[in-house]
């Protein structure tokens, strides 16, 4: 009891694992990784960490991998991280809270609770509306070429990562999918930090990753060819998603940064379609 696994699927993150595993390494009573035979040092790194390292073949749909992770933990909670994410001194704490049952149950504020009603009209109710909390949502502050974004349609990119063991699973059906909890899901005060665009190069990288995968949805779902789809994809939601998270989210005000993160945000819609089209 008021014990917690840290869990962990990688790929190739020597660059990323040392720095998620030492903001862990005061809370966590196991760290479980599961690795896609990665062909840098991600494995030496998490295994000088005391974790327990486990092999498995590679997934285009990498929840696959998340979900393998989440059912080797053996305590009781269970915090899922990605690689390029950190705990601060104050998530910690607060994740300590909840284990040990000190953590006095606030009302999330009117910020988180408009973020998470955006998430459940694009994905469907999470969680119950009554009964114990099975797991938590932490606001993420993404770090985009070195400094946070604060505007932009970006934070509190909340994400539910804190789950009670046996009540949390991965659909395993997209990249974006939220993890199902079976139980009432709350939110924690204090940032998760998330270092997924260090570079120009990082952010290609991804990018490239998440357009091949839309472009297989668009495939899966038979998406028409036609001049009405190609002036959408080509025009209409990249000058909608630009606008949106420019203006309407105040992107502005995070300079070249909150520009160049709307207008690559924006490229996501015509890369896709031109990779679906194209294949």
């Amino acid at each position: 009891m008021n014990k917690l696994s840290v869990v962990l699927a990688t790929r190739n993150e020597e660059e990323n694992i040392g720095r998620c595993l030492e903001s862990v390494k005061t809370i966590a009573d196991e760290i479980i990784i599961v690795d896609e035979y990665s062909k840098d040092k991600t494995k030496k790194i998490a295994e000088s960490f005391g974790a327990k390292v486990y092999l498995e073949p590679h997934h285009d749909i990498f929840h696959i991998t998340k979900q393998i992770a989440l059912e080797k933990a053996s305590n009781e909670w269970i915090l899922q991280m990605d690689a390029d994410e950190a705990l601060t001194p104050e998530l910690s704490k607060e994740i300590k809270d909840v284990i040990t049952n000190k953590l006095k149950q606030n009302k999330p504020s009117e910020l988180f609770l408009r973020h998470q009603m955006l998430i459940e009209e694009r994905d469907g109710k999470i969680g119950r509306d009554r009964g114990e909390i099975t797991g938590y949502f932490i606001p993420r502050r993404n770090m985009f070429l070195g400094k946070p974004l604060i505007h932009a349609g970006v934070y509190p990119d909340g994400v539910i990562r804190l789950v009670k063991n046996g009540f949390a699973k991965f659909p395993q059906k997209s990249v974006h999918e939220q993890i199902e909890i079976n139980g009432k899901v709350g939110w924690l005060n204090n940032d998760l930090l998330h270092f997924d665009s260090p570079t120009l190069k990082k952010y290609f990288w991804r990018m490239n990753r998440y357009t091949d995968l839309h472009a297989k949805e668009l495939k899966d779902k038979k998406v028409s060819k036609g001049l009405a789809e190609f002036l959408s994809y080509i025009f209409i939601k990249p000058t909608f998603t630009f606008f949106n998270l420019y203006f309407r989210h105040l992107g502005i005000l995070d300079g070249v940064n909150g520009f160049l993160w709307s207008f690559l945000s924006s490229l996501h819609f015509p890369i896709a379609y031109f990779k679906y089209t194209t294949s």
